[in-house]
Formats: structure tokens, C-alpha cells, sequence
């Protein structure tokens, strides 16, 4: 597909950058979330395998990517601004996909805005078991070792050299890595680059992971919802970013649910095999 338009939309809770494929009415409209600390131009592979005549439209989620970055206090902002911008658009989505974080949002999305979004694709939501947001967990030591990644960089080059080799970046498509450290990056001022989604407001992401229950809202999606889920961590095992967060059990809790298991893949499965998730994604 051609290079996508860059577009902005002033939410209420601050400027949201959205990128759009193709055109209304041309082919089926398809909304997509990325992760946290990710952005929107990490789904440039995937949107190159789906159908030349889809429309689609992938969202800087608040604190990401070009869009505004404030520290995040709750996943309701992140959700809220996005509603605010499909509210604007008006578009009749027949598919909405979000990896991780933007899974969890998506639930929250498709709940408010049911008439927009026809089908959903949750790829290894970010969704905690029920009793997890009972006992509000503490994320803490996560979002400390995010608050320290590296933030000052001489170019999308050294960013991708630095991590070609490294976990779990190398298991990515390296044209989706090279995309990553492409649109990751913004001028920071003084020659140099810094990350599109700071240290800091990945962080505040992490750390308030529990804030928002999605399972009272789950009861109200009635649109088809597929997931797609990957290997969980084994017992015992150290924590790895790379193993999927989704309870076994998560498609059975929609009213029409259903669990798409692919052990051979990672949390980052749309980095790692973008066609075979785009065809998940537009396929009923």
C-alpha cells in the first residue's frame, strides 16, 4: 500500500496523531492499537499485507508516537482519547485490532462505541485474570527498569544496530525493526534523537497497568472478538517480555469469544510474522 497520511485531532486530553491507508468506502476500514512503547508506523508491515484496498487507520495512542505525551495515570486516558477520535471520524470499522496495551484499550473502545467497530482481534492482550485488579499487583519494578531505557540516540541506525542482535528484538521481521527505530525516534533539539514515547510515560503506563478493571466491560462487547494469544511464561521461569500476559481462558468470557493459540510466537507476534497476523486480522 502507499505511504500513509500523518493527521492530528485535538482530544480532551491533549493532541492524538493518527496515520491512515487508502480511503473510505474504497475497501473494508480497519482500526489498529499498537503496544505500549510503540507506536503507529510499527504496523507498516502488517498494513502492506492486508488487502490493497482496505482503509486503514493506525493510532499514536496519548503518550506515544507523535501524539501528546503526558505521564499516565489510568489506561482510561489512553482509551478515552482514542473513542474521542473515532467519535470524530464516523467511520464504520469491520475490524479493529490492538496488540497488548492497545487490546485492553480496544475492549474499552469497542464498549463505549459498539456501532463503529463490527469484529475485534485482541493479539495478546494485556489483560490480567480477575483476581489481579482485585489485588492490585505491584508493577513497580517493571516500570522503574523502563523509566531507565536509554533515551538519546545519534539516529534510527544506532537504534537498530544496538538491538538487531539483542532480545527480544531479535526475533522481529527486520523490516519491522527498522520501521520501529525509523518513526520511534523524534529531533531532540540538539542534533541527536530521543525515543517518541519517553522513558517516563512508558513507565507511567506499566505502573498503572491494574488501574482500569476491563473485565466488567468484556460483558459488554457482543461482537465477534477473536484472540490471538502466545506461550505464557513457565512456572519458575525469570520474566520475559516476550511471553504473553493473557489468561488461556480470555475468549471464553466474551459473549462470542473465540481462542486462537499460536505457541510458535511470541508477544511480539506482529512484529515477528506481520502477514500471517494481518491475515488473523482481516480474515472472519
Amino acid at each position: 500500500m502507499n505511504h500513509p497520511t500523518e493527521h492530528h485531532f485535538q482530544s480532551s486530553h491533549g493532541d492524538i496523531c493518527y496515520f491512515e491507508w487508502g480511503s473510505v468506502g474504497n475497501g473494508p476500514s480497519v482500526l489498529l492499537l499498537h503496544a505500549t512503547g510503540f507506536h503507529a508506523r510499527c504496523w507498516d508491515q502488517l498494513v502492506d499485507a492486508l488487502p490493497e484496498d482496505s482503509h486503514v487507520i493506525a493510532v499514536d495512542q496519548l503518550g506515544h508516537g507523535r501524539s501528546a505525551r503526558p505521564i499516565i495515570t489510568d489506561w482510561k486516558m489512553i482509551a478515552g482519547a482514542t473513542a474521542e477520535l473515532l467519535e470524530s471520524l464516523a467511520v464504520s470499522f469491520a475490524v479493529a485490532a490492538g496488540h497488548s496495551m492497545g487490546g485492553h484499550c480496544l475492549v474499552q473502545v469497542a464498549a463505549k462505541l459498539p456501532h463503529l467497530i463490527e469484529r475485534l482481534v485482541l493479539i495478546d492482550p494485556v489483560i490480567m485474570p480477575r483476581a489481579a485488579y482485585q489485588q492490585r499487583s505491584d508493577f513497580s519494578a517493571t516500570s522503574d527498569m523502563v523509566a531507565k531505557r536509554r533515551n538519546s540516540w545519534a539516529g534510527p541506525d544506532a537504534m537498530y544496530d544496538r538491538f538487531k542482535d539483542r532480545h527480544p528484538y531479535s526475533l522481529w521481521d527486520p523490516a519491522v525493526l527498522h520501521d520501529y527505530c525509523e518513526y520511534g525516534l523524534l529531533p531532540d533539539g540538539e542534533g541527536g534523537f530521543e525515543l517518541a514515547c519517553p522513558p517516563q510515560s512508558e513507565a507511567s503506563v506499566y505502573a498503572t497497568s491494574l488501574s482500569t478493571d476491563p473485565w466488567p466491560i468484556m460483558e459488554q462487547i457482543t461482537q465477534p472478538v477473536r484472540v490471538l494469544r502466545a506461550r505464557q511464561l513457565a512456572a519458575g521461569k525469570a520474566f520475559d517480555f516476550a511471553s504473553s500476559p493473557t489468561p488461556p481462558t480470555l475468549a471464553d468470557n466474551f459473549v462470542d469469544g473465540t481462542d486462537v493459540y499460536l505457541p510458535d510466537l511470541t508477544h511480539f507476534m506482529p512484529m515477528q510474522d506481520p502477514a500471517h497476523i494481518a491475515e488473523l486480522i482481516i480474515s472472519d
